[in-house]
Protein backbone atom coordinates (compact mmCIF):
# COMPACT_ATOMS: atom_id res chain seq x y z
CA UNK A 1 0.00 0.00 0.00
CA UNK A 2 2.83 2.45 0.84
CA UNK A 3 4.35 1.98 -2.61
CA UNK A 4 1.03 2.86 -4.27
CA UNK A 5 0.71 5.99 -2.14
CA UNK A 6 4.20 7.12 -3.19
CA UNK A 7 3.36 6.56 -6.87
CA UNK A 8 0.11 8.51 -6.53
CA UNK A 9 1.97 11.26 -4.68
CA UNK A 10 4.43 11.49 -7.58
CA UNK A 11 1.54 11.71 -10.04
CA UNK A 12 -0.05 14.48 -7.98
CA UNK A 13 3.17 16.51 -7.94
CA UNK A 14 3.61 15.99 -11.69
CA UNK A 15 0.01 16.99 -12.43
CA UNK A 16 0.10 20.07 -10.18
CA UNK A 17 3.44 21.19 -11.59
CA UNK A 18 2.13 20.89 -15.15
CA UNK A 19 -1.11 22.66 -14.20
CA UNK A 20 0.64 25.65 -12.62
CA UNK A 21 3.20 25.75 -15.44
CA UNK A 22 0.41 25.96 -18.01
CA UNK A 23 -1.62 28.37 -15.87
CA UNK A 24 1.41 30.68 -15.79
CA UNK A 25 1.61 30.48 -19.59
CA UNK A 26 5.29 29.53 -19.62
CA UNK A 27 6.99 28.14 -22.73
CA UNK A 28 6.23 24.48 -23.43
CA UNK A 29 9.40 24.31 -25.53
CA UNK A 30 11.41 25.22 -22.42
CA UNK A 31 9.43 22.64 -20.43
CA UNK A 32 10.32 19.77 -22.76
CA UNK A 33 13.93 20.91 -23.15
CA UNK A 34 14.53 21.02 -19.38
CA UNK A 35 12.26 18.16 -18.24
CA UNK A 36 15.03 15.56 -18.24
CA UNK A 37 17.90 17.87 -17.28
CA UNK A 38 18.03 16.66 -13.63
CA UNK A 39 19.05 13.25 -14.99
CA UNK A 40 22.44 14.71 -15.89
CA UNK A 41 23.19 14.09 -12.21
CA UNK A 42 23.49 10.38 -13.05
CA UNK A 43 26.93 11.17 -14.45
CA UNK A 44 28.14 10.98 -10.84
CA UNK A 45 27.91 7.20 -11.18
CA UNK A 46 30.87 7.38 -13.56
CA UNK A 47 33.02 8.08 -10.48
CA UNK A 48 31.49 5.62 -8.01
CA UNK A 49 28.18 4.63 -6.42
CA UNK A 50 28.56 6.93 -3.41
CA UNK A 51 29.12 10.07 -5.48
CA UNK A 52 26.48 8.97 -7.96
CA UNK A 53 23.83 8.41 -5.29
CA UNK A 54 24.66 11.65 -3.50
CA UNK A 55 24.56 13.75 -6.67
CA UNK A 56 21.41 12.03 -7.96
CA UNK A 57 19.62 12.52 -4.62
CA UNK A 58 20.53 16.22 -4.45
CA UNK A 59 18.89 16.78 -7.84
CA UNK A 60 15.93 14.51 -7.12
CA UNK A 61 14.66 15.79 -3.79
CA UNK A 62 11.61 18.00 -3.51
CA UNK A 63 13.32 20.21 -0.92
CA UNK A 64 15.46 22.00 -3.52
CA UNK A 65 12.92 22.10 -6.36
CA UNK A 66 10.19 23.50 -4.12
CA UNK A 67 12.73 25.94 -2.69
CA UNK A 68 13.37 27.16 -6.25
CA UNK A 69 9.61 27.56 -6.78
CA UNK A 70 9.33 29.57 -3.55
CA UNK A 71 12.30 31.76 -4.56
CA UNK A 72 10.65 32.39 -7.93
CA UNK A 73 7.45 33.44 -6.19
CA UNK A 74 9.17 35.65 -3.60
CA UNK A 75 11.39 37.33 -6.21
CA UNK A 76 8.55 37.51 -8.78
CA UNK A 77 10.96 35.93 -11.26
CA UNK A 78 9.17 33.92 -13.93
CA UNK A 79 12.32 32.13 -15.11
CA UNK A 80 13.16 30.83 -11.64
CA UNK A 81 9.53 29.84 -11.07
CA UNK A 82 9.38 28.00 -14.41
CA UNK A 83 12.61 26.11 -13.65
CA UNK A 84 11.31 25.10 -10.21
CA UNK A 85 8.03 23.83 -11.66
CA UNK A 86 9.83 21.86 -14.39
CA UNK A 87 12.20 20.41 -11.79
CA UNK A 88 9.30 19.42 -9.51
CA UNK A 89 7.48 17.89 -12.49
CA UNK A 90 10.55 15.79 -13.28
CA UNK A 91 10.80 14.47 -9.73
CA UNK A 92 7.06 13.74 -9.64
CA UNK A 93 7.33 11.90 -12.95
CA UNK A 94 10.21 9.81 -11.63
CA UNK A 95 8.32 8.92 -8.44
CA UNK A 96 5.18 8.10 -10.42
CA UNK A 97 7.02 5.51 -12.53
CA UNK A 98 8.96 4.09 -9.60
CA UNK A 99 12.31 5.85 -9.50
CA UNK A 100 13.22 6.96 -6.02
CA UNK A 101 16.13 8.36 -4.11
CA UNK A 102 19.19 6.17 -4.49
CA UNK A 103 21.09 4.14 -1.92
CA UNK A 104 24.87 4.07 -2.37
CA UNK A 105 24.90 0.30 -2.94
CA UNK A 106 23.98 0.58 -6.63
CA UNK A 107 21.82 2.63 -9.00
CA UNK A 108 18.91 0.20 -8.92
CA UNK A 109 18.47 0.39 -5.11
CA UNK A 110 15.96 3.13 -4.32
CA UNK A 111 13.75 4.18 -1.44
CA UNK A 112 10.73 2.98 -3.43
CA UNK A 113 12.00 -0.43 -4.49
CA UNK A 114 14.64 -2.14 -6.57
CA UNK A 115 14.28 -0.88 -10.15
Amino acid sequence: MNKIILHVEGFAVLALSIYFYGYSQFSWVLFFILLFSPDISMLGYLFNNNIGAMLYNVFHTYIISIGVVICGLILSNETILAIGLIWSAHIGMDRMIGYGLKYPTEFKDTHLNRV
